[in-house]
């Protein structure tokens, strides 16, 4: 059997690729195996780690690659050395990582250096920030690319690598969003004992690349909330560079009736929540791919997710900057924004576990070279 690695760094990941753990975890070719790190290792964000462990699968290895607020170059350090000594001990056979977060980079670069064959699950896309840089040079250490659709395979060629390389199989996360086996509402809210009838979602990120201007956006963010008189689930930001600074403005919900906070929530839990809720605000991705699914209005704050939608064709996003006379017009356009339904269907049709382990069955996956050559595009 092929031992096949998967890397999780991050609650949003985790969501996006059980369902392909599950695939290999029930298949009679392959290993399944989970190298756990980054902030599921965190008690700050609720020590995620325990909800892969719940969900039962096999071959979990868990690794603390950083404390809070660690810098992001002393985690990939950190990650890299822990990854690399585990997987000389495992030597798999292939290693999959997702995304653009610095442990998916320490996964990519432990394969290449290694001659182990690394697929990347969702290469291709824009995501703004440091975190653009570090999935565009994933993807040239990865030998296999999972990609979303056709608009992603064709950046990663455009990044020179081999087009029989390069796999279509959607968003996996779409997988979960379909589902016939998410929760109902009424047992999220008493999981979480969230007494709301009507509800918004808040999500905001450090923007990593204007830090300097973190504090007074979140001000004006936070402001906005808590003029609004609405109700809000708040969940944490990730632990990027300025978390601290957002967490801190958030001691501002403190006692105040309207507010939820939670450091995390358990992905399908957060499904059903986001597809009950009045809208999403923030600048959270999933305030443009889920909520497009869904057809919830979102309010886009700031040049997090710049470039990553086009508000044309998902008209269930309004997009504003840090101001808060400007989000507060904002929610009080979102009555209009629930007229539109624009099913966001650009990231596949919720198939991505059937034509991942398709994929992964095929020889000719298998065949394709370690050392890589870099393809020009013809103009």
């Amino acid at each position: 059997m092929k031992k096949v690695l998967f890397l999780t760094g991050t609650r949003a990941d985790y969501g996006k690729i059980k369902s392909l753990m599950k695939q290999v975890e029930v298949s009679e070719r392959f290993e399944l195996h989970i190298f756990v790190t980054g902030m599921h290792m965190l008690s700050k964000y609720g020590s995620t780690w325990k909800e892969i462990d719940k969900d039962g699968f096999k071959n979990i290895y868990h690794f603390i690659n950083q404390k809070s607020n660690s810098y992001m170059d002393t985690a990939l350090s950190n990650t890299i050395l822990g990854l690399s000594n585990y997987v000389h001990e495992l030597k798999p056979d292939m290693i999959i990582i997702h995304g653009d977060r610095l442990e998916a980079l320490a996964g990519a670069i432990v394969g290449a250096f290694n001659n182990i064959k690394v697929a990347h699950i969702e290469g291709g896309e824009v995501s703004g920030t440091i975190d653009e840089s570090i999935r565009h040079a994933i993807t040239k250490f990865s030998h296999i690319h999972l990609v979303s659709n056709e608009e992603a395979k064709k950046r990663v060629v455009q990044l020179g690598e081999k087009e029989e390389s390069i796999f279509i199989i959607g968003s996996p996360d779409i997988d979960i969003m379909v589902s016939d086996n998410l929760p109902t509402i009424e047992q999220v809210k008493e999981r979480y004992e969230i007494d709301f009838e009507d509800y918004a979602i808040l999500m905001y990120h450090p923007v990593t690349t204007e830090v300097s201007k973190l504090q007074n956006n979140v001000k004006h963010l936070v402001d906005s909330v808590l003029h609004s008189n609405k109700n809000y689930v708040v969940i944490y930001p990730n632990n990027d560079e300025g978390s601290s600074i957002i967490l801190n403005e958030y001691n501002r919900f403190q006692h105040n009736v309207n507010f939820k906070i939670f450091p995390s929530m358990r992905f399908e839990y957060f499904l059903t929540l986001l597809k009950n809720c009045e809208f999403m605000i923030g600048n959270s991705s999933a305030g443009v791919r889920e909520t497009g699914v869904y057809n919830i209005p979102s309010i886009d704050i700031g040049n997090r997710q710049e470039g990553r939608y086009d508000i044309n064709k998902l008209r269930n996003i309004i997009h504003v900057n840090e101001d808060k006379d400007k989000i507060l017009g904002a929610i009080s356009r979102v009555e209009d924004t629930k007229k539109v339904k624009t099913l966001d269907q650009a990231f596949g049709n919720g198939k991505s576990d059937e034509k991942f382990i398709e994929m992964l069955n095929q020889e000719k996956l298998w065949d394709l070279k370690i050392q890589k050559r870099f393809i020009d595009v013809e103009y």
